[in-house]
């Protein structure tokens, strides 16, 4: 039996996951506010779906790769939203980055519809996302895993299930991502002094990704610096956001974050000078007193 599975939201990820579920066999549909690139995705064999509503009405799975907590609501409760017209036991994967309590809440209020939900933020960025090799952070009953057997296969390299109910998934990605954003603000802080000093970026860039000093961030992200491109496959406001809900969490239970707090304070200072819109990358831009490479013509 041919599975429908629509993905809300193509983004840098999103488009990917879309892809790989075409890739899968899967028939794919998705939802997007821009025409242009909901064009593109039906020209490679996808359907195009102009609202969630129309959406959700044809597809047994329902993925929403969106940004933050408020887009998740209005995708699938909002106007024209896709929870009221899925049909019972049809299942949703709420992939956004999330406070773990909204995960928990949007379980129950999915559930008083008779559907299903997996808590399952993804990681990886948009190569990992097109090549169907994301990491899902997953938890959720038993009968949502069954019913996302096909579509997990097709989108991630590796699923972990961290327990039967949701709200667990949310917390190890909110960790995550205090890695993450940890990681890009020293990056950038360790890129700058080295520019400050007057070493040249390209030979510090190639010396640290072979030295015990580099991280998985490091080696992805001061490439975008050392060619001046800060188009945003994350961007600087996403940190904003995840870093903040990094530090609600820990407030909840009094527990301190002193670096999670310094790195979210340098993505304020770079969003409030501007950058928001830009690659999280931009957060170097907040140091005074460098040359920051310029682009090659």
């Amino acid at each position: 039996m041919t599975i429908n599975v629509g993905v809300i939201g193509l983004g840098a990820m999103g488009l990917g996951v879309a892809r790989s579920l075409l890739r899968a066999g899967l028939r794919a549909h998705a939802c997007d506010l821009r025409p242009a690139v909901l064009a593109q995705f039906a020209s490679e064999g996808g359907i195009a779906c102009h609202t969630p509503a129309e959406l959700g009405a044809q597809c047994d799975v329902v993925i929403t790769v969106v940004v933050n907590a408020a887009q998740t609501e209005q995708v699938l409760f909002g106007e024209n939203g896709a929870a009221a017209v899925m049909k019972p036991g049809s299942l949703v994967i709420a992939s956004a980055t999330v406070a773990p309590d909204f995960a928990i809440a949007l379980g129950q209020r999915l559930a008083t519809l008779q559907l299903l939900m997996l808590d399952g933020p993804l990681s990886g960025g948009a190569a990992r996302a097109n090549a169907g090799e994301m990491t899902m952070m997953t938890s959720g009953p038993s009968e949502a895993y069954a019913k996302a057997e096909a579509v997990l296969a097709a989108i991630a390299g590796k699923v972990y299930r961290l327990g039967d109910v949701h709200g667990v998934g949310s917390k190890v990605k909110v960790i995550n991502q205090l890695l993450a954003g940890v990681h890009i603000a020293a990056a950038a802080e360790a890129m700058a002094l080295g520019m400050r000093e007057g070493v040249d970026p390209d030979a510090l860039y190639e010396v640290i990704t072979n030295s015990a000093g580099s991280s998985w961030m490091f080696e992805n992200r001061v490439p975008h610096i050392l060619k001046a491109d800060y188009t945003p496959l994350s961007a600087v406001d996403i940190f904003v956001k995840d870093l903040g809900l990094v530090l609600d969490t820990a407030r909840a239970s009094k527990f301190p974050l002193p670096l999670s707090a310094a790195a979210h304070q340098m993505f304020m200072m770079a969003s409030t000078a501007g950058y928001g819109g830009e690659d999280d990358s931009a957060v170097i831009k907040i140091f005074p007193g460098i040359n920051l490479p310029v682009a090659k013509e």
